[in-house]
């Protein structure tokens, strides 16, 4: 039973480190989708609320956790930045 367990638990951690990818990556993208389209003082809360949580996070989730979290939400803001490609639009003849 005691083997059982400790097979659980690990799954458990592996799935709680998704669920935190997860969460890093939408708040992350939210963020930076709701920056470029905001004003200023929507852009100072969504910077300001976007650090709370990441420092917040340290003191209740586990460091592999809170490390996928860090993970996604800079891929997001990467991807955010990243040139977006044209699409290719045919010209009417």
């Amino acid at each position: 039973m005691g083997t059982f367990m400790e097979v659980l638990s690990v799954i458990g951690f592996v799935i709680r480190a998704l669920g935190f990818a997860v969460l890093g990556f939408a708040v992350g993208r939210f963020t930076m989708d709701a920056y470029k389209k905001a004003v200023w003082q929507l852009q100072i809360a969504l910077a300001v609320g976007f650090f709370a949580l990441l420092v917040g996070l340290t003191n209740y989730a586990s460091p592999a956790s809170m490390g996928m979290f860090a993970v996604a939400a800079g891929a997001a803001m990467i991807m955010s930045f990243a040139a977006k490609k044209e699409e290719a639009s045919e010209e009417p003849k």
